[in-house]
């Protein structure tokens, strides 16, 4: 069967159309199975309709004909169960319903499975035969199988406007009938609303199609890739110049990581060796990039796998010079007003090829919202989406699509309907985000006179000066990790102390609390990597500093002298689980401040406090209190812990609930332990940020939110017009729901009647 099904499925990649794809599919399986008929019924969500595609057994004039509802017949009974039926007398069973159209009347036996994708009904596949018999597994399996490889098909066909893209003899509506709307689900890569056309940017070159060549003259093979090398030199150098207006010189380190590889002697060297060998340049080059592509694609870790596509793009710009064949794709749309860029695997390297007035959002199929490409996004404000998996980006150019870069969501082919919502609520951004800057200079204060300090989550410059524009008090969570991806080697004392300074002068005397370097888990370093079979559960935070206490003194020094005659700074150490890691922390930190009091720097001992990120932490608040100055719920971590799911990934993404009722009890418990022993506790995860869920912090009893910038306004806002009492009350009620979704909408309703509608809006939500 896994031979057949292997033929079925590449026969059905090669396809022209859904149509040829759904005759390809009931004519191989009906031989397959060696039964007498097989038939494809696609459904229609806005008629409710099941209608006949592709048939092989059946009448051949039913095709785009016959139809059934929703809840009609057996076809309708697989669809609404959603799951296979197989039985040996259809005609005996109650749901069954005889079409004369088809002539179907004498077939006994029956096995339907739903064409399901993305938990969404596409349809349903069916076999049948004269003979009374049940279909055996096997033969069931096979039909599960490739209804699972059909779905796939059926939702790129909508995607590219091919749904109905049938003979029109066989069309079953109107030529004039809109198209439907097609919806792929990604990872918010940077949030914002971005509507436009698509424009697919593919790499010019493709090094998987160089062949092996021997020569004869090495000297001239050597000649052509110094000129290649040095040409795409000129090239990033071009790209990152034309990206320096929208970037500070932090986030301009990546075209310099590019920059740095390309100068690697490593990479050059092995390439030269082998061209010396008698190997042409291209196919040196191929052997080159194809094996660092290798060894960081086996890589476990997500960022760490990423960098192979750096590699792999500057691979190919350097065979694009090879072969001269590099230039602007864009050259020839150089009108273009409204341009969502689409790739396979977005780089940065790709942002300088449209200009950036022009540019209205960012899809790639490939990577995640901790890439390279999405870290440059978010500090340029354009709406991205990552990782949409099932997307076939080949067939998108020219056509509309919208980027919701807050769901990460990704809509083919809007409606007129769809495209005003969307339309509406970029508008509405744009003007709320203009109507709240009059709170810029007023306290986050209820309206009973409770006031809660509203900090920022910052990584980037761009994080910080945003950050003020819209009223910080102070920075909750500073990544320190972020100067270090961006680098291709660990960053020197003098180095780190250099950036450290940036940001706590930036906010004196208003306090920053830098994060010790947490990677690991989603977050890693190329120049250091970390392989594990299950990286959230391993290696990471401050398991790798303590482990390396050589890269935690360096950085806890640098921090301390960069605080020097401002003493705003405040240590925040990640990911712990254990009062150990908090005693063997405080032993390096007291070490490293008496070392830098030596040197002759006068600095004040800093605050240190902990992450609460882990469950075993939430059960040992106070034991963690009492060894430190504060507390900070990193509520992402935390919740993704506590549910077990991975939040960067777009199939379980929807049991990632933010209101879950465990993970509310679990903050809960954190707010009443610190208060009960005095010390301050802070939420710094995006819940934080959340117009919703920044009221039951509040009531909970949380000292301090820190947020992403563009969310501030909005928390202050719905803070500034509620009570404490209203929001306790609410709390109550909320805490006695069992469901995310009854929570989340409970809350919604609430703000709504307190006249927060405009704010808590789609967009809103941030």
């Amino acid at each position: 069967m896994l031979e057949v099904l292997r033929r079925i499925v590449q026969e059905v990649s090669s396809a022209t159309d859904l149509g040829d794809a759904l005759r390809v599919v009931v004519a191989r399986i009906r031989e397959a199975m060696s039964t007498e008929v097989c038939s494809v019924y696609l459904y229609d969500s806005e008629s409710k309709r099941y209608l006949l595609m592709a048939t092989e057994g059946l009448k051949a004039d039913a095709v785009g004909k016959v139809s059934l509802t929703s809840s009609q017949g057996l076809v309708g009974l697989v669809g609404s169960r959603a799951e296979p039926i197989n039985i040996d007398n259809a005609p005996s069973h109650p749901k069954f319903h005889f079409l004369s159209e088809t002539g179907e009347d004498p077939f006994m036996s029956f096995l339907g499975v739903p064409i399901i994708h993305n938990k969404r009904l596409m349809g349903v596949l069916v076999v049948q035969q004269r003979d009374s018999r049940q279909f055996d597994a096997s033969e069931e399996s096979l039909l599960v199988t490739m209804s699972a490889q059909l779905a796939g098909v059926i939702a790129h066909a909508e995607a590219t406007g091919n749904i109905l893209d049938l003979p029109s003899s066989e069309a079953p509506e109107p030529q004039n009938k809109p198209r439907k709307s097609a919806r792929f689900n990604g990872a918010p890569g940077a949030p914002g609303v971005g509507l436009g056309t698509a424009y697919v940017l593919n790499p010019a070159a493709d090094l998987s199609s160089v062949v092996d060549r021997s020569i004869e003259d090495p000297a001239e093979e050597l000649e052509k890739f110094e000129q290649a090398l040095e040409s795409s030199r000129a090239e990033i150098r071009r790209l990152g110049e034309q990206l320096s207006n929208e970037l500070s010189p932090e986030e301009m380190a990546l075209f310099d990581v590019y920059l740095n590889m390309l100068n690697d002697n490593a990479l050059g060297v092995e390439v030269r060796n082998r061209i010396q060998e008698g190997q042409w340049a291209q196919g040196a080059l191929r052997q080159v990039i194809m094996q660092y592509v290798g060894h960081f694609q086996k890589m476990e870790d997500a960022y760490l796998r990423e960098r192979a596509t750096d590699i792999t793009d500057l691979g190919t710009r350097i065979l694009a010079h090879l072969q001269g064949e590099a230039g602007n794709q864009f050259d020839d749309v150089e009108m273009i007003e409204d341009c969502i860029l689409v790739s396979e695997e977005l780089t940065p390297g790709m942002l300088g090829e449209v200009p950036t007035s022009k540019l209205r959002g960012l899809v790639s199929v490939k990577g995640s919202s901790n890439s390279h490409v999405a870290i440059l996004a978010r500090a340029m404000g354009i709406p991205t989406v990552m990782g949409v998996v099932d997307l076939p980006h080949n067939q998108l150019d020219g056509r509309e699509v919208i980027v919701d870069g807050y769901r990460g969501v990704l809509i083919s082919r809007p409606s007129a309907e769809l495209r005003e919502h969307y339309q509406e609520i970029y508008d509405e951004e744009c003007a709320l985000q203009a109507d709240l800057e009059v709170l810029r200079d007023e306290p986050a204060e209820t309206l009973d006179g409770h006031r809660i300090p509203l900090w920022v989550n910052t990584g980037l410059l761009t994080d910080a000066l945003r950050s003020l524009e819209r009223g910080a008090e102070g920075v909750g969570l500073y990544r320190t990790e972020v100067p270090f991806m961006m680098r291709d080697r660990f960053p020197s004392e003098r180095e780190q102390q250099q950036i450290y300074r940036q940001q706590l002068e930036m906010f004196a005397p208003s306090p920053v609390t830098m994060r010790t370097l947490d990677i690991g888990g989603d977050k890693a370093l190329t120049y250091f990597p970390i392989e594990e079979a299950n990286p959230f559960l391993g290696w990471r935070g401050i398991r790798v500093t303590l482990d390396h206490p050589e890269i935690f003194l360096v950085q806890i020094r640098a921090m301390m002298k960069a605080s020097e005659g401002l003493n705003n700074l405040r240590i925040m150490l990640p990911m712990i689980c254990s009062v150990m890691e908090v005693d063997e922390a405080l032993h390096l930190i007291y070490r490293a401040h008496s070392e830098v009091l030596e040197e002759g720097f006068d600095i004040d001992m800093p605050e240190v406090g902990v992450m609460i990120e882990v469950p075993s932490a939430v059960f040992q608040i106070r034991e963690l209190a009492l060894r430190v100055d504060f507390l900070s719920v990193g509520s992402n971590d935390l919740t993704q812990y506590l549910l077990a799911v991975d939040r960067n990934n777009p199939r379980v993404a929807d049991l990632y609930q933010t209101f879950h009722p465990a993970v509310l009890t679990a903050l809960k418990t954190i707010a009443d332990e610190a208060r009960a022993v005095g010390k301050p506790v802070s939420v710094c995860g995006e819940l934080a940020g959340n117009p919703l869920g920044c009221v039951l912090l509040m009531a909970m009893g949380y000292d301090m939110l820190s947020m992403n910038a563009t969310n501030l306004p909005k928390v202050k806002s719905i803070l500034r017009g509620i009570t404490r009492d209203w929001a306790e009350k609410l709390l109550n009620q909320v805490m006695q729901i069992e469901s995310a979704e009854i929570i989340a909408s409970m809350i919604h309703l609430s703000l709504e009647k307190e006249g927060f509608g405009r704010i808590i809006g789609p967009g809103g939500r941030g």
